[in-house]
């Protein structure tokens, strides 16, 4: 390690050196992929009782790994903060997390936030061309999102004031009141239909059927939105990086 400039420990650490990155990207994901498989071996009660000791060792020497690495990464960065408080860095961070809760072993209920631990195999989804991707996609359609949502929102409400009017009176148990109404107009304009409360009048099932069909087109226009803006991305970028080629070229 002596000798390596920060940008280059970087680099080894996100698995982009040419020489060492492979090998410790390799390594990186081998652990976070053992650390999930710790986590759900222990919840079986025969090998929780039988290895759990080991179980909770592997635990420390996890959460003491992620934690170099997070270190590492904090000091060889190049703006610190600004990683800290970064996509990523958040998800390093609550990586850590669960190495305090090991300290506290009596308190049942926090121990319940050691499933923030999963966060750690986001770090598998480094992909940073996806994701530039994706986030130019979503800016692109950032207004007609937020449209979208409004509409959503109002459309929630008034299938719930509707269904509230027409099934109250059939159904003074199920539908006691607008704001309870709300989880049928949910569960219906997502077209989920847990089957838990549902019209039986006449005027509640046409009703019903009207709010399906909005609800489909509630849920399909963004997606075919998403769809278009991430193909418009995909291109934008492919232009982008020809262009940047070009200019190393005329360099």
């Amino acid at each position: 390690m002596r000798g390596l400039s920060r940008a280059r420990i970087l680099a080894i650490i996100d698995g982009t050196s040419p020489e060492d990155g492979p090998y410790m990207a390799i390594a990186v994901k081998t652990l976070i992929i053992a650390s999930a498989v710790v986590i759900a071996l222990e919840t079986i009660p025969d090998l929780a009782n039988r290895y759990g000791k080991v179980m909770r060792q592997a635990e420390y020497v996890f959460v003491s790994l992620f934690i170099l690495e997070y270190g590492i990464r904090v000091v060889c960065a190049p703006r610190p903060v600004r990683y800290i408080f970064s996509f990523w860095g958040l998800i390093d961070f609550l990586a850590c997390v669960p190495a305090l809760l090991l300290l506290m072993p009596d308190l049942a209920a926090v121990r319940v936030l050691r499933l923030l631990r999963l966060v750690r195999v986001l770090k598998l989804l480094r992909l940073r061309t996806a994701m530039a991707r994706l986030e130019h996609a979503l800016w692109q359609v950032r207004d007609e999102l937020i449209l979208f949502s409004v509409l959503a929102l109002l459309m929630l409400y008034l299938a719930a004031v509707g269904i509230y009017h027409l099934e109250h009176n059939a159904q003074p148990d199920v539908f006691t009141s607008i704001p309870a109404s709300l989880w049928w107009a949910m569960a219906t304009l997502t077209t989920v239909g847990y089957g838990d409360a549902y019209p039986i009048t006449v005027g509640g099932k046409i009703f019903t059927a009207c709010v399906l069909l909005i609800g489909l087109g509630i849920v399909a226009v963004p997606v075919g939105l998403v769809t278009s803006a991430l193909l418009s991305a995909d291109q934008h970028l492919r232009k982008s990086d020809k262009n940047s080629q070009g200019d190393d070229d005329d360099i």
